[in-house]
């Protein structure tokens, strides 16, 4: 991996150390640059998660992915710095009801000073900005929300986000190639959630931009803004100005 490719392209500097406080900077850094996207899906493109793959998309291309895009390439650079890392699935409540296994690609991560676990997300969208203390059980506060982690009786663990259920961890070590099926599913099965409408969103500063179909919206502490845009232009255009993807047709719905 060309980490300081990687590094330029999310605007980090290089690491004195495999720390805590550079694992903290890196994830916002990250959420910052790097958006959360289906557009893959709605543009006929297919995801392949191989190394050299997902690096040429993210980095030397500069789109974004889903979490199995994501946070398979951040937990690769993360190794490359000196982190220690645990790939785990999760399934994505949706209401009451989980999603199928596989469903969500997170990771676990250990300094190399032997501080953590941390649970570092960069492949969920809206969720917390900062790694979270794994084995807190504590309310954890965190510009994205109120965060617990709790316990459940079968051993797994759930993430809560202002109280409610985000998604439900399966302890079991796994390598990327184990979450290929469910991929191919999020992006063929005709009731995946990630066929319904291209998005893009990330942080910005302290905020949140999003394109939701040709929605485009702000979030943050001045409340929630929604711009329709008109036309096939201005939806490209959007993405150029708020997300620097350059595409060279408009998405569809797949």
């Amino acid at each position: 991996m060309d980490v300081s490719a990687y590094l330029d392209r999310i605007g980090m500097p290089e690491p004195s150390g495999a720390g805590a406080a550079y694992l903290r900077d890196l994830q916002r850094a990250h959420l910052n640059a790097v958006p959360f996207e289906n557009l893959s899906i709605h543009l006929g493109e297919r995801i392949v998660l191989g190394e050299q793959e997902l690096f040429d998309k993210i980095v030397r291309r500069r789109r974004g992915g889903f979490c199995y895009e994501l946070n398979g390439l951040f937990a690769m650079l993360l190794e490359n710095l000196g982190y220690r890392v645990e790939r785990l699935a999760a399934r994505v409540f949706g209401g009451e009801r989980l999603g199928p296994p596989f469903d969500h690609l997170l990771l676990v991560v250990d300094t190399a000073d032997g501080d953590g676990p941390w649970l570092v997300d960069v492949g969920f969208g809206a969720h917390s900005t900062y790694p979270l203390r794994f084995a807190d059980r504590a309310e954890q506060a965190d510009p994205g929300g109120r965060f617990e982690l709790a316990d459940t009786p079968d051993g797994d663990v759930d993430v809560l986000a202002d109280g409610a259920r985000r998604y439900r961890i399966e302890r079991r070590v796994r390598v990327l190639a184990d979450f290929e099926a469910t991929c191919w599913y999020q992006q063929t099965f005709p009731d995946s959630h990630f066929r319904k409408n291209p998005l893009a969103t990330r942080l910005d500063g302290d905020a949140r931009i999003t394109i939701s179909g040709r929605t485009l919206i702000r979030t943050g502490g001045d409340g929630r803004t929604e711009t329709e845009l008109a036309t096939g232009e201005d939806v490209l255009s959007a993405y150029r100005k708020n997300f620097g993807l350059i595409l060279d047709r408009l998405p569809q719905l797949a």
